[in-house]
């Protein structure tokens, strides 16, 4: 007689994945995965900063981090640097450009990039500084907007002397965009991102949290982060220890939000023109 409800399906062992557990996996030049989320295939071409190149058949590259999430023949895997190979030779800078060996620094341009605050300049400095190193450009901070405008004139942009703002929480109807469309002058250019503080470009999922949390008006944005996540928030001291631990946790493009992203290679480029 035939089974009507076919095999038993307790049996073997059914705590074990049918594919298997991910296990770790040296990553090697050459070596084909799978993202099994987006269906891209492609053999690993190079890594470094907690990212890694694949190449597919038709020569299109993606970047994705390292760690779990790929597939190696079939079975799931967590991509890791070679431990006992030394360091891949740099061929990108955290920002994702092409590395350039062996070139000097470029004695500073009279272009400037000017940022809100500390964190702002220590954030941009981690992933762009080999770049601006390269191209000569200063990044200064400015302890806030409010004075916009008197900053702009005292600096007296002009040709070759080019000045690029990025200004927290620009988003239309803000204090922080009536300030910016005050300043016209065609050798400034000031762009923004939408977060209330810099601290906010970091993607959460690389500081390890599920999403930044929402803080009342009126209350004090860094302290009320730090109070939602049960960490000390009595004084300055306090946040800098918690910024401290937030800039550890960014090693690439890969951990900020695109939001950002964008509007700092568009301070880059503007600065950088003749």
């Amino acid at each position: 007689m035939a089974d009507r409800y076919g095999n038993d399906v307790l049996a073997g062992d059914w705590r074990k994945p049918k594919n298997g557990r991910t296990v770790e996996v040296e990553i090697a030049k050459g070596m084909v995965v799978e993202e099994p989320s987006s269906g891209f295939v492609g053999a690993i071409v190079r890594w470094e900063h907690g990212v890694v190149d694949l190449e597919d058949r038709h020569g299109n590259i993606r970047t994705y981090p390292l760690g779990p999430g790929f597939w190696l023949d079939g079975k799931p895997v967590s991509l890791q640097p070679p431990k006992k190979a030394g360091p891949a030779k740099k061929t990108r800078t955290a920002s994702g450009s092409v590395a350039v060996d062996n070139v000097r620094a470029k004695v500073a341009r009279a272009s400037r990039i000017y940022v809100e605050g500390r964190h702002d300049a220590e954030l941009v400095e981690k992933v762009w500084g080999d770049d601006l190193r390269i191209e000569g450009v200063v990044v200064e901070y400015l302890e806030g907007v409010d004075d916009l405008v008197e900053i702009v004139n005292r600096f007296q942009p002009g040709p070759g002397r080019r000045l690029g703002v990025l200004v927290d929480h620009l988003v239309e109807g803000s204090k922080e965009s009536k300030i910016a469309a005050q300043v016209n002058n065609r050798y400034v250019l000031v762009v923004g991102h939408p977060f209330i503080d810099i601290w906010e470009a970091v993607k959460p999922s690389s500081v390890g949290i599920k999403t930044w949390p929402k803080i009342p008006r009126g209350q004090d944005w860094k302290k009320g982060v730090l109070q939602s996540f049960g960490w000390p928030a009595t004084d300055q001291a306090d946040v800098a220890a918690a910024w401290k631990h937030i800039l550890s946790k960014v090693n690439s493009f890969a951990d900020l939000d695109p939001a950002l992203l964008g509007r700092v290679e568009e301070l880059i480029d503007f600065a950088t023109l003749d």
